[in-house]
């Protein structure tokens, strides 16, 4: 029995020997594997864990570029304040500069209108005194300009200006025009001289004298071509002739106002009346 067993014991044996080899070298491979997934996965973390620093240096990078960002903002919006300050303040001094030198202007001429006043007070004669004789001609004075006749003593553009205004918006047209025209005649470089012209036309306008209107607005437009009431010199003019009959003069006028002055009042209202007086 004993015998018989041991054949079987070493063919056993024989195949344990012959099979140790395998099994070595496949427990050495998964060793090896093992090693290889333990690498890759201290390798993943440090991939990670660099990934990670690299995510905190673009925060921190973005978070500069925002401060950045928000300080040159704040500072271009302080520069923008400052420059609409400054505009603002060269506004208020420019306008205080124009203000002052209406001042000045209707101060020169108050003064001009009270020296005429003091000459024309001068040169009359005092009651009772004898007209005295001619002096020699070697003697003689530097002759003296008269004053402007009919100018009362002490009147000023400003008192001239308002006396006729008011009396142009109480409907007193006629002393109106008077008004303006002794303004024209004894202040003709005032920067309203053109404005009293057109004022003239517009009296003879309301008061129904449309041909005597449209001869006032000629000679506004002739008289004074840059001045700032011209357009509506223009628009009235046409008016007048659109009282008148005389419908193409009046298309021919309003059309000027519009090709001429877009920008003003009087080219809006022209644009209404072209209809209705275009054939």
């Amino acid at each position: 029995m004993i015998l018989r067993l041991i054949p079987r014991v070493l063919v056993a044996l024989a195949l344990a020997l012959a099979s140790a080899p395998l099994a070595f070298a496949v427990d050495k491979e998964h060793r090896q594997m093992m090693a290889d997934i333990r690498m890759l996965q201290e390798q993943n973390q440090q991939l990670h864990h660099l990934l990670g620093q690299i995510a905190d240096a673009l925060k921190a990078v973005n978070a500069r570029i925002d401060e950045q960002t928000n300080v040159h903002r704040k500072a271009l919006a302080d520069q923008k304040l400052v420059i609409d300050n400054l505009g603002s303040d060269v506004r208020v001094i420019r306008e205080k500069l124009d203000d002052n030198n209406v001042r000045l202007g209707s101060l020169s001429q108050e003064v001009d209108a009270l020296r005429q006043g003091v000459q024309q007070l001068g040169s009359r004669p005092a009651p009772g005194d004898a007209t005295p004789e001619a002096p020699a001609a070697a003697d003689a004075a530097p002759p003296v300009l008269p004053p402007v006749p009919g100018l009362p003593v002490g009147t000023s553009p400003q008192r001239l200006w308002d006396a006729a205004y008011s009396d142009y918006g109480l409907g007193q047209y006629d002393l109106a025009i008077s008004g303006f025209e002794s303004f024209i005649k004894f202040f003709p470089r005032d920067d309203r001289a053109d404005d009293a012209q057109v004022y003239i036309g517009n009296a003879h306008l309301q008061a129904g004298r449309n041909d005597k209107a449209v001869e006032a607005f000629d000679l506004a437009i002739r008289t004074y071509p840059g001045g700032n009431a011209i357009p509506d010199a223009y628009y009235r003019k046409g008016l007048a002739l659109q009282n008148l009959k005389q419908l193409e003069s009046a298309r021919e006028a309003f059309e000027t106002v519009i090709r001429n002055y877009p920008q003003s009042a009087a080219a809006i209202l022209a644009g209404q009346r072209v209809p209705q007086v275009t054939r």
